[in-house]
């Protein structure tokens, strides 16, 4: 996909960028409205994906593994809302 889609669950609107792109973690956490704490728990977990590193100092998730998660936590009803 070319474009950023905006994806929407109940009040929340997050504008993602192409799937080829990466988010950083405070762009995660407003896409996903959960503390810092609990993503990197989910991380942990297995049951959000985990990012990648593209430098020694740098992390970032893969906008295509967030947006998957997103949909199907939103097909799913994914517990809390999420």
């Amino acid at each position: 996909m070319m474009a950023s889609e905006l994806l929407e669950h109940e009040s929340v609107s997050v504008e993602l960028p192409p799937d080829g792109g990466f988010l950083r973690q405070p762009q995660v956490l407003r896409s996903i409205p959960v503390s810092r704490s609990t993503l990197w728990r989910w991380v942990k977990a297995g049951t959000f994906p985990a990012p990648v590193k593209l430098s020694v100092h740098v992390s970032a998730w893969r906008v295509a593994d967030v947006r998957r998660w997103i949909t199907e936590r939103t097909a799913t009803g994914g517990g809390r809302g999420w």
